[in-house]
């Protein structure tokens, strides 16, 4: 119980750390986004978000490669073996110099010529799309090998350096979008932006490198070679391989299809939608990367009860974050959006409505896929629901060749979500032995409850109420806020989190009495 308790604490350090990050990271992003939007305009704004999308599909081995390092980092941690950690993260780091060097080369020729030929980019502008895809390439290589070492930082739970180097990071960010916005010289703005943006996450990848060494005696690179080691690895990383196809076909699949039937224009809008959804749910997922690295550790001791335990709750919980800050913006999205950026491309609202619904759903299977994950037996796991969530990329094809709107794939994305969610409790349910109808009730039908208790005044509201402008926004963000927490506090908690949650308040007031 002693050791709960200090894992509950570091979750809770963890999380603050990175909520202090997120706020700031939040608010600046507001900023930065309105003013790129406005200073590359509409048409080059959709091209950086595409192109961008374009490189992401050439790190599908570098993302199954990153969970499973972190899983692999984070067990041998669970189990204290100090020797077997030292190997994987040299066999995970030759890998992905390894890996580097090959995804480079089908980056300079089938993702070259894929933009050249293929995509919708106005003939003028094509030039400054090939300068963002060459500085993507050169980004991503860096990140792809810094992998390892950000896996690192994760499986110890230092949380609070991703905070402290995130914080960096925006900083970095807000000045480049100052200088592109106001500095008096002629250059082409969409090249500039992408190049400044590289030289940022070369250095924060530097910094990261530097933290591993100086902290983690594992993150020193031996040249030898572990048969034993690379044949456990390939073996997951190959085939959460299908699961990581799925996941970018889903986002940048859809978003290059929706280039090729509907232009840059619609890329923006769905760029835009993203954007918020990022700042909605980095508030959940900063909670679960807090969780996450729990749930393994406590596979690896084989202390279910506990395991089972951070899995409910880490759903729930995740879950609530997001509704509380998505609610208001479902009902108050094109005021946001005015607010925000004045002018906004169409399908904007509709798109922002629909991906937040999206996340919401994908929330839910978090700590599942962590739990999935941390068994290593993944080879029937990932055929079914990898192949589950690929029919998100035939599917948005089917619609749009139809000639459906683009709303159509997120609508698509949705249903998908939740059957992926039934085939991971499927498979738990043999593998570890996770309750799905106990799943269902405690974590499905909880926060479906409390969703639907937290709509209920504010759309009422919405019918009925005649202010207009800010007057109406600020009491349908109150009420929306309020009418979610009350329904999470009294619909979705249990009695020992409503006594926990009361103790903790009643602390929290004495000392700032004291104070």
């Amino acid at each position: 119980m002693d050791n709960h308790s200090e894992n509950t604490k570091r979750i809770a350090k963890n999380t603050l750390m990175l909520y202090v990050r997120m706020l700031f990271s939040m608010l600046v992003s507001l900023y930065t986004s309105r003013v790129v939007l406005s200073t590359l305009g509409v048409e080059d704004y959709g091209i950086y978000n595409v192109v961008g999308g374009l490189v992401a599909m050439f790190s599908l081995v570098s993302n199954s490669l990153s969970a499973s390092v972190s899983r692999f980092l984070t067990f041998e941690l669970g189990r204290g073996d100090m020797e077997r950690l030292k190997e994987i993260f040299s066999t995970s780091l030759m890998i992905h110099l390894a890996l580097a060097g090959i995804i480079f080369i089908l980056a300079e020729s089938v993702g070259v010529w894929f933009l050249n030929t293929k995509m919708t980019i106005p003939t003028e502008r094509l030039y400054a799309a090939n300068w963002v895809f060459q500085a993507s390439i050169l980004s991503f290589m860096f990140g792809l090998s810094s992998v390892p070492f950000n896996a690192s930082i994760t499986s110890h739970e230092r949380l609070s350096t991703f905070a402290y180097i995130g914080i960096l990071d925006v900083v970095l960010r807000l000045l480049i979008v100052l200088f592109i916005a106001h500095v008096p010289f002629q250059f082409d703005k969409l090249i500039m932006y992408s190049l400044l943006l590289v030289l940022v996450g070369i250095l924060l990848q530097c910094i990261y490198l530097w933290y591993c060494r100086k902290n983690f005696e594992e993150c020193r690179f031996r040249l030898y070679f572990h048969k034993e080691r690379w044949k456990e690895m390939s073996a997951f990383a190959g085939w959460n391989f299908i699961g990581c196809t799925a996941g970018l076909l889903k986002d940048q699949g859809v978003n290059i299809l929706l280039n090729l039937f509907m232009g840059p224009v619609v890329n923006a809008a769905r760029g835009i939608a993203v954007s918020v959804n990022t700042a909605v749910t980095g508030f959940a997922g900063n909670f679960m990367a807090a969780v996450n690295p729990q749930i393994t550790k406590s596979y690896a001791a084989e202390d279910r009860e506990y395991m089972f335990s951070l899995v409910e709750r880490g759903s729930r919980f995740s879950f609530y974050i997001m509704l509380i800050l998505a609610l208001p913006i479902l009902f108050e999205t094109e005021f946001i959006l005015t607010l925000w950026l004045k002018q906004y491309p169409e399908h904007t609202v509709n798109f922002v409505r629909l991906v937040l619904i999206l996340s919401l759903c994908d929330i839910l299977s978090n700590t599942l896929i962590v739990l999935q994950n941390a068994t290593g037996k993944i080879r029937n796991y990932q055929l079914a629901v990898g192949g589950m969530l690929m029919m998100n990329f035939p599917l948005s094809y089917l619609c749009l060749k139809i000639g459906f709107v683009p709303e159509s794939t997120l609508i698509v994305g949705i249903v998908v979500s939740v059957c992926c969610l039934l085939l991971r409790l499927v498979f738990l349910r043999k593998m570890v032995g996770l309750s799905m109808f106990g799943f269902l009730k405690k974590v499905c039908l909880n926060v479906i409850s409390v969703a639907a208790v937290a709509v209920i005044i504010p759309a009422f509201l919405t019918s009925v109420i005649t202010c207009e402008g800010w007057e109406h926004f600020l009491l349908m963000i109150s009420i929306s806020v309020l009418c979610t927490v009350l329904s999470v506090y009294v619909v979705g908690c249990s009695k020992n989190e409503r006594a926990f949650i009361i103790q903790r308040a009643c602390i929290l007031r004495n000392k700032l009495m004291i104070k």
